[in-house]
């Protein structure tokens, strides 16, 4: 890990964990096993410390995106295309957990889940190509029964998001150059909605070209460590950073390609995984299979959800 100058040299080495992927998304650990979801394979699959991969669910003809899980144990999975987030019962089938396309503003994103079981999901707010206009997007919360509720409706591409131990959610607005927070109620409301992280101005809305051109950095998926600090897979600079609140970025780790999501975990906690590819046209990763989930050891440890 670089610290300030360090050199970039110092950095721990970087493994393959999995390769020969198309685009990786929403890394999770969970149940000694890394997570993660395979947009344009439909599927999720894990990979354990032997190197074994077991497809834990596939979504035919959708994408499969956010992940968590519900007190009894229970996956659920944003399917971005259909605007649902789908759920696994205990005998594997996969069912319909919340039909948000009546509310989706495009297709579904990220989705962190607490730990009674509330879901948190973003939309993307407009179709994602290089001309089109940036508008905002709506944040819902889904309760454990289904039933959902639009907690926020200015988000600039709510992406990764983490909820820390005190009870804040943070959420990654990738076309906002910011990432937000929000104070979590008793009932899972979310209210004081805030300016968590800054990395600059705001940013031009004309088009997606026009905002990336513009942006120092575009958090993408997120994790938390133990100290209260956020890890940022930076989609735009082939890093992950570090940040701390108020926008300070004290730490970076550098990969050989771009970088689009991230999470703390391993048997220690302290071990940093990224969903890497060359980059995020789905053009070209749809069919396509050099994608890969990275990984390198920090000097930090996984607090928080996921």
């Amino acid at each position: 890990m670089t610290t300030g100058n360090q050199d970039a040299t110092l950095q721990s080495p970087i493994d393959t964990i999995v390769s020969d992927r198309a685009f990786l998304e929403c890394p999770r650990w969970h149940d000694d096993r890394v997570w993660v979801s395979d947009l344009y394979r439909h599927e999720v699959i894990s990979i354990g410390s032997d190197g074994d991969v077991r497809v834990e669910a596939t979504l035919p003809g959708d994408e499969p995106s956010g992940l968590g899980w519900l007190p009894d144990g229970r996956l659920l999975i944003t399917a971005m295309e259909s605007g649902r987030i789908m759920r696994r019962e205990q005998d594997g089938e996969i069912v319909v957990h919340a039909d948000l396309s009546s509310v989706a503003t495009g297709k579904l994103n990220d989705m962190v889940v607490a730990a009674d079981g509330t879901a948190y999901v973003g939309s993307f707010g407009f179709e994602f190509k290089r001309d089109t206009p940036i508008r905002p997007a709506n944040l819902v919360r889904v309760s454990p029964d289904g039933t959902f509720t639009v907690e926020a409706d200015d988000l600039l591409f709510p992406n990764g998001m983490v909820i820390t131990p005190d009870n804040t959610l943070v959420v990654a607005e990738s076309m906002g150059n910011r990432l937000t927070a929000f104070d979590i109620g008793s009932d899972g409301s979310l209210s004081n909605q805030r300016t968590w992280a800054s990395f600059g101005p705001e940013l031009p809305r004309d088009s997606v070209k026009a905002a990336m051109s513009a942006a120092a950095v575009a958090p993408d998926g997120i994790g938390l460590d133990s100290s209260g600090a956020v890890w940022v897979a930076d989609a735009l600079n082939r890093r992950v950073v570090r940040v701390v609140e108020g926008g300070r970025i004290i730490d970076e780790v550098r990969f050989p390609t771009g970088v689009f999501a991230c999470i703390l975990g391993g048997p220690d906690g302290d071990t940093l995984y990224a969903c890497a590819a060359p980059n995020s046209s789905e053009a070209a990763r749809r069919h396509t299979r050099d994608a890969s989930l990275l990984a390198t050891r920090v000097d930090a440890t996984h607090a928080g959800r996921p």
